[in-house]
């Protein structure tokens, strides 16, 4: 505790200590930094609770730290090398790609929760290579491959610690090493899981019978997965497992944005009390802008959050028509939100190849343009750590007052898009951008209705969850109007992936 006492909050010491405690009773001693074997394993779940802000990503990021100190091994999910009875091992899960690269940028080396449901299967001859850089083994000679090959992915593994990564950079595809993708089944040691409010209960279950100590890290004032009554997973927990932070860390910074967000708890506050609030906000500080119109630059990268279906089709076809895109195809650069895999069950290998690449449904892509095949698209994931690749893709868009959306083209089958410049404030749960546009006409409406989620006005908890999207900066939008654009869609800006894969069925499936 000496090195995060000044960091530390009260509440976050109590919680640190309460989690060391526990680790200590599983052969885990951070204070000694001592490790024993792990023993029969014996079911333990925890939950830190916390408004944005709170400092839960602090403790996450230190406690990791801690354990990788400890000599704790980090499990990534790409590659995970021959298994050691005495090794003590952690992972550290988001449900997203999007949630997972947030905290990839603070340091933190997390994966998606699919990524470890599902490991890769590696071609023996690359394996050895993977083991010589995690320090299992000599450095190999491989048929094909020079000495300087060798040494761009040992550089590449030292500076990233990704081993299809430092693969890529020695010049190999993914479909080079990777074989297929099978499910887990051998448990893990500890798992941490951050934004698990999004968590459902299978997800949850899944997660329990992998990790024997599993510490779960959420935000219940956001809102909770549909079909699940308005509770979240954590919520179900005994109080003595339940950590709650409260003191509010990053308005150390004077956050404008976290101000509004917590305000939200008095519950004397009137709607138009909150637009009062904002308003006022953005006169004193640059960081909130009380807009008269959507921003049409914005809606490439950051999706306008909306409440309404009709608001988001609505937003999404004036975003194309002002830039001029045609009904028959898709431009370079226009934003796509992944909803799914349309997969026969003979396709499984296709689909874990698929989902492990980052195309889970609600993962958010960029269309780069047409693929080599009639069909298949070269797409962008944004945070996934390789994200560019090409799939065979079925775009819908839609219309307004229409029930069937427009297909502009489409594979017979692989992963199903809408497009992605407006979203659901449901759906960017786990996501945070830069700049948030928020739709306010939307919250007034659910205002107006009444309605109330868990206990709380509904407008309130979509107000909390949309406006503490925003990393630097929140736009709260008051008027249906649309900016034009400044400039033509682009791509260029996006970092290019080591290799590009193509991701295909093997066969059509049969009438």
């Amino acid at each position: 505790m000496t090195e995060t006492a000044l960091t530390y909050s009260d509440d976050q010491a109590e919680a640190h200590d309460r989690i060391a405690e526990a680790l200590r009773a599983v052969g885990v001693d951070l204070e000694e930094g001592l490790l024993t074997p792990p023993g029969e394993a014996k079911e333990q779940v925890m939950a830190v609770i916390g408004k944005a802000g709170s400092g839960k990503t602090l403790l996450l990021a230190q406690l990791y730290r801690a354990l990788e100190d400890a000599g704790v091994d980090v499990v990534s999910g790409d590659w995970e090398g021959k298994r050691r009875r005495e090794r003590r091992t952690l992972a550290i899960l988001a449900p997203t790609n999007k949630a997972a690269s947030v905290l990839r940028m603070r340091g933190v080396p997390a994966t998606t929760i699919h990524r470890i449901l599902y490991t890769p299967v590696y071609d023996p001859e690359y394996e050895r290579i993977a083991e010589w850089l995690a320090g299992n083994g000599d450095r190999p000679e491989i048929e094909g491959l020079t000495d300087q090959a060798l040494d761009r992915a040992l550089a590449f593994y030292q500076n990233n610690k990704s081993i299809p990564g430092a693969l890529a950079a020695a010049g190999l595809r993914g479909s080079d090493f990777i074989t297929g993708w099978k499910r887990r089944d051998d448990p893990l040691d500890i798992g941490f899981v951050d934004e698990a409010s999004m968590l459902d209960k299978k997800q949850f279950d899944d997660l329990r019978e992998i990790f024997p100590t599993l510490l779960l890290f959420g935000d219940p004032a956001q809102l909770a997965p549909v079909n699940q009554s308005g509770a979240m997973v954590f919520e179900s927990l005994p109080d003595p497992a339940k950590l709650t932070l409260n003191r509010i860390h990053r308005q150390e910074a004077d956050n404008p944005i976290l101000d509004l967000a917590h305000a939200l708890a008095d519950p004397a506050l009137q709607f138009h009390d909150f637009e009062q609030m904002i308003e006022d906000k953005a006169r004193a500080d640059d960081r909130v802008r009380y807009a008269q119109r959507v921003e049409v630059d914005l809606m490439a990268r950051s999706p306008v959050l909306v409440w309404r279906n009709a608001t988001r089709i609505r937003l999404i076809n004036a975003f194309r028509a002002v830039h001029g895109a045609p009904e028959t195809e898709l431009l370079a650069g226009e934003p796509l939100i992944c909803d799914g895999l349309e997969l026969p069950l003979k396709h499984r290998k296709k689909r874990l190849d698929l989902e492990a690449r980052g195309l889970i449904k609600g993962a958010q892509v960029i269309y780069l343009g047409p693929g080599r095949k009639p069909g298949f698209s070269r797409l962008h994931v944004i945070g996934a750590e390789d994200p560019q690749l090409s799939a065979a893709s079925i775009v819908k868009i839609e219309k307004p007052d229409e029930e069937e959306p427009f297909i502009p083209f489409a594979a017979r089958m692989g992963a199903t898009f809408l497009h992605g410049a407006a979203v659901t404030i449901h759906k960017a749960q786990g996501s945070q951008w830069p700049e948030v546009q928020v739709f306010a006409p939307d919250l007034y409406a659910a205002a107006r209705m009444g309605r109330s989620e868990a206990g709380q006005p509904l407008w309130k908890r979509l107000a909390y969850v949309a406006i503490t999207r925003a990393e630097e900066r929140l736009y709260w939008v008051v008027r249906n109007r649309l900016a034009k654009p400044s400039y033509e869609l682009r791509t260029d800006d996006l970092r290019a992936a080591p290799v590009a894969l193509e991701l295909e069925p093997q066969e059509e499936p049969t009438a």
